[in-house]
């Protein structure tokens, strides 16, 4: 059985539509540079030549993954429930040792952007706080230690 990625709706459009960005127009920019770079003869001393070959097997095996996670993706229905934390929730905890408050996205692993305070339902903080309620603190396992997050408010 294939492997089931977790996405919201939005997070499942994003994804389809840089699918469909690599397939179409990266490929076809790496595609001319690869042919400027040949109309520079030799090949084999043509850094150009080796660079573009190097970015097209990246962007297919971008585009591999991808559309593997799309083709497996299960939609999570964005429900408005806010009685208990699930993917599309944007929690606000506080830390109990750094004694600060902190609001999260949870989303699929696709969609996960720490930037953006927008974290996988698989990372550690995230499988955490699932299916707890405003005012249950939970303990999270990170690689340099458990720590304790107090869930303030589900939104």
């Amino acid at each position: 059985m294939a492997e089931q990625y977790i996405m919201t709706k939005k997070g499942y459009d994003e994804a389809v539509e840089k699918l469909k960005y690599l397939q179409t127009v990266k490929r076809q920019e790496i595609v001319e540079r690869i042919a400027e770079a040949r109309s520079h003869g030799d090949l084999s001393e043509n850094a150009e030549y080796d660079a573009a070959r190097n970015e097209q097997a990246a962007n297919e095996g971008e585009i591999a993954e991808l559309d593997y996670k799309i083709k497996n993706a299960v939609i999570q229905e964005e429900t408005g429930d806010t009685t208990s934390v699930h993917v599309g929730s944007k929690v606000k905890v506080y830390d109990l040792e750094l004694e600060e408050e902190e609001v999260y996205e949870i989303t699929g692993t696709l969609e996960a952007n720490a930037m953006e305070n927008k974290i996988s339902n698989e990372s550690p903080v995230g499988a955490a706080l699932l299916r707890h309620k405003v005012g249950e603190t939970v303990k999270v396992a990170a690689p340099d230690g458990e720590y304790k997050l107090e869930i303030r408010e589900i939104f």
